[in-house]
């Protein structure tokens, strides 16, 4: 065993992966300091996420990233993105000087930065590429997901890697183990035996960091990712990026419990599971009225719901919006969700998990959420299209509620304020891992060591 061996050999058994990249060239000139800070480390690994909160230029760094490894490489590089977020990131490349071109199979592929949708990826051929890059790569949070796995399997071999999404909810353990794993840095399940115990303690028995690694285990994160809420997380400059308190406005309606009662004198609203959508039915009238009130003036808006019913309803009640479906041909949802940025229409409406990934909105300062689901994560990733880095005024969430979804909102909410405090404890380890990795001086043993002669078997005079 050669001494790069047992030195590769060391660091595996470390959990901490070697840097496999290289030294990038000259950094696109329209790069501010957090993301050539977070673009330099990515490509010096290799095979990196980037955790950065939304509008802090994750595009920007995924596209000069991916130019330095065609560079590189000599191969092109291939850019997964979510729905009508790929002919997003060919406009970023030619305001930033870089050129991309958006793909929809092997046969358009260029020697370059090529960028497509994820649902095009079986038209695509893996092997063919030097680097990938996974565009909100939270879409490997599911463990057994048939995307996630597809993903692992296809690049398992490619040796440039990039993982990009807003900071992840830091409790969300799979999600890390998910990218770790995806990056080739260590298997989840070796990284739940190593940091974590299982919780048996509660009923759903979650995974929880073991109090004795938490600090291990951010170092372990830091040594392949590279996480920020603010620039100052990674040396950056904060200004224009701390936007003022979101306009939040609470909008109750009364909801009729004399239907659907039951047998009883008066409905008694439970949203469980079971309930919750039948619920909903029952206020979709009401909820959609006021929700339109709202949406009608001159400004852009985004009108938010959760099922077809209220989509449909809506885009009838709400003069000249636009609607995007599910059921629409990827091409039609592609040309209405880019036509609402360009300004095409006052109003667009849409689900979260249709249009809450990866677009920009800034042009938008109003959203109405004419219903909302406990998911906390699409609530969070849709009010995040239009309150991001490039909003020039201040941002007006009105959310229309059934008097009997109280426990929904209080729901959001609470998990709001966990998910706030966890990124702020993320951010504080983080930047003492990233810090101590800065500071730690790596003792580096000559390869080419004296022995005694007798060692050798050779005699001493």
């Amino acid at each position: 065993m050669s001494i790069q061996d047992y030195r590769a050999y060391i660091a595996s058994r470390a959990g901490k992966p070697m840097a496999q990249g290289f030294a990038p060239r000259e950094i696109n000139k329209h790069m501010k300091p957090h993301q050539i800070n977070a673009v330099d480390f990515a490509l010096r690994q290799g095979r990196a996420a980037l955790f950065l909160d939304t509008g802090l230029g994750k595009s920007l760094c995924e596209l000069e990233w991916s130019r330095q490894v065609v560079e590189k490489t000599g191969k092109p590089v291939l850019i997964l993105t979510p729905l009508a977020v790929a002919a997003q990131m060919v406009r970023e490349g030619q305001k930033f000087d870089i050129e991309a071109v958006q793909v929809k199979e092997q046969s358009q592929v260029v020697r370059g930065v090529n960028v497509a949708n994820y649902e095009r990826l079986p038209k695509l051929d893996a092997s063919a590429f030097g680097g990938v890059v996974l565009d909100e790569s939270s879409i490997l949070k599911s463990f057994a997901g048939r995307t996630r796995n597809i993903l692992m399997d296809a690049f398992k071999d490619c040796h440039f890697k990039l993982a990009a999404t807003a900071t992840p909810s830091p409790n969300d353990h799979m999600e890390l183990g998910n990218h770790a794993e995806f990056l080739g840095v260590m298997r989840q399940q070796e990284m739940l035996s190593k940091w974590f115990i299982n919780d048996t303690a509660t009923a759903s028995q979650e995974w929880r960091l073991k109090g004795h690694a938490v600090e291990d285990f951010w170092s372990w994160v830091a040594s392949w990712s590279r996480c920020a809420t603010l620039p100052s997380d990674l040396g950056g400059d904060d200004d224009g990026y701390i936007l003022p308190e979101i306009d939040r406005r609470l909008h109750t309606v009364a909801a009729d419990r004399q239907e659907d009662t039951q047998g009883n004198l008066f409905r008694i609203p439970e949203l469980s599971a079971t309930s919750f959508h039948a619920e909903k039915r029952l206020t979709m009238a009401a909820r959609c009225e006021r929700a339109a009130e709202l949406a009608t003036h001159d400004a852009p808006v985004t009108i938010w719901c959760e099922t077809n019913d209220e989509s449909a309803t809506l885009a009838q009640i709400i003069l000249g919006a636009a609607e995007v479906r599910g059921d629409m041909k990827p091409e039609q949802k592609e040309e209405l969700l880019l036509g609402f940025a360009d300004g095409d229409f006052r109003a667009i409406v849409t689900k979260p998990k249709l249009a809450g990934f990866g677009l920009n909105w800034q042009h938008c300062a109003h959203a109405v959420f004419a219903s909302i689901s406990f998911s906390y994560e699409q609530h969070y990733q849709a009010v995040r299209r239009s309150y991001r880095f490039g909003q020039t005024g201040v941002v007006r969430n009105d959310i229309v509620l059934a008097d009997t979804e109280a426990a929904i909102w209080q729901a959001i909410h609470g998990k709001s304020e966990k998910h706030a405090e966890m990124k702020r404890r993320m951010a504080d380890a983080m930047g003492r891992a990233q810090q101590n990795i800065k500071t730690r001086v790596e003792y580096n043993r000559p390869i080419d060591l004296a022995f005694p002669s007798w060692v050798n078997g050779r005699k001493t005079s």
